[in-house]
């Protein structure tokens, strides 16, 4: 297994590269057609507007996700949903502050509860759920499955 999991997988590689290249020229491109429509002191208030707008919602919704951490630790339940939703929170934060409209869009929608819920539970479905379920139904060569019953005496 790779070093860091599925996430940098080398067919995964070419991808993430095409994102770090394209996002900042989508976004080059997205300031200076819309600079051109509102005009650059326009432009410059809504990149710092959604910047701020983003960073306060975002710590709105991180109190809140800190707080079902807390419950949910505290009753003696696993906080995974709670602590993936921070994760994404956190990257919602990370694109809402880097400059450029494409990057705020994505943000935004990381920060809506359901989307981001939905989006949560199907990451945990495929990356955790799955992989245990087919390690689970695996059988080891040679095996042989049977039952038991213990009779004391």
């Amino acid at each position: 297994m790779p070093l860091f999991g599925k996430c940098f997988d080398p067919p995964l590689m070419p991808i993430l590269f095409l994102i770090f290249v394209m996002v900042p020229l989508l976004e080059i491109y997205l300031l200076i057609e819309i600079g051109s429509l509102i005009g650059a002191v326009w432009t410059v208030t809504g990149v710092v507007g959604t910047a701020a707008l983003g960073a306060a919602l975002v710590r709105r919704q991180g109190l809140a996700a800190l707080s079902r951490f807390r419950s949910a630790t505290q009753a003696g339940e696993l906080p995974a949903v709670t602590i993936i939703e921070g994760l994404a929170l956190l990257l919602a934060g990370a694109l809402l502050l880097t400059p450029g409209f494409f990057t705020d869009f994505v943000g935004f929608l990381l920060l809506t509860p359901p989307l981001r819920q939905f989006l949560v539970k199907r990451w945990l479905i495929d990356r955790i759920v799955a992989p245990a379920e087919n390690t689970s139904n695996r059988k080891t060569p040679g095996a042989v499955d049977g039952e038991f019953r213990r009779i004391d005496d």
